[in-house]
């Protein structure tokens, strides 16, 4: 199906199944029954991965079909999607709006930021539902990655999968921007991407700050092993090296007397004697 080998295929499923995409809420919204496969003895649906692998290469579709990519609107206002809207939209040329979705942004035209979009992507209907709103005012088609338990008004493409955990959320991300570029011709549908699927999950700035403290320790820990070593190595107790010169022998015989008279033969006196060479009251 669309030059995608069985091999690929299996391995995104594997991905999918890792991240668990497939696992959606105890709560079902009935326009999200078709895409429900089984139900847990828990309560949790279990989304079909076939149904949510075809919409993400039918949004694909839909995306390349834009001109100009910047006309491509990303939203995510979860902390957990802005970073993986953000790297999509650096490799897809999409624009994002991470964080608050300002009311006005599609349909008050003396905002700052008034945009005027043709298509618009978002990480989740609930969290999201002002832009859905005033996408509706504007005729803006909406796709989104929609969870068992997401309202699907307005939305033109439903996306089946787990919008709620960051690890499902980056690679939809990431899937969804190979797809894309593949069709774009920027990457070879033969060979794999090269970015790596790490970079589109959520990170915590606690576990940020931790990473950078260890890696602080690991440039300063060989310094200071070298420091401590060399200090090993150095014998304290061992005899010096003969210095080249005796401070306390005798100092050499003095060439001439102070006392003697000086080469003129006289002497000219004390230091502090007046001079009688001059009368200055004759």
């Amino acid at each position: 199906m669309n030059g995608i080998s069985d091999e690929q295929k299996k391995k995104d499923f594997q991905m999918m199944l890792a991240c668990s995409t497939h696992l959606g809420t105890k709560n079902l919204d009935y326009q999200m029954t078709r895409y429900v496969w089984k139900r847990k003895p828990d309560g949790i649906h279990i989304i079909n991965l076939g149904r949510t692998y075809d919409k993400l290469l039918l949004a694909a579709r839909i995306i390349v079909a834009i001109e100009n990519p910047a006309d491509v609107c990303v939203i995510s206002a979860r902390p957990y999607g802005q970073r993986s809207i953000l790297k999509y939209c650096q490799y897809t040329g999409a624009t994002p709006i991470a964080g608050r979705f300002t009311p006005g942004t599609f349909t008050n035209q003396i905002t700052n930021k008034f945009q005027e979009p043709r298509l618009l992507l978002l990480t989740d209907p609930r969290t999201d539902h002002q832009a859905i709103a005033e996408s509706a005012y504007a005729n803006l088609p909406t796709i989104a990655f929609c969870d068992t338990d997401s309202p699907l008004k307005h939305i033109d493409v439903a996306i089946p999968a787990n919008n709620k955990g960051k690890h499902s959320i980056g690679l939809l991300y990431w899937l969804l921007a190979r797809e894309v570029l593949r069709l774009r011709g920027t990457i070879h549908r033969a060979q794999p991407w090269d970015v790596m699927v790490d970079l589109f999950f959520y990170r915590d700035p606690e576990e940020v700050e931790a990473q950078v403290k260890e890696e602080q320790e690991r440039r300063e820990a060989p310094v200071d092993a070298a420091m401590d070593s060399a200090a090993a190595g150095a014998d304290w107790d061992a005899p010096q090296a003969p210095v080249a010169q005796e401070w306390t022998a005798s100092a050499a015989p003095q060439t001439g007397d102070w006392s003697a008279m000086p080469a003129g033969g006289q002497m000219t006196g004390e230091w502090g004697a007046a001079e009688a060479t001059t009368n200055w009251n004759p």
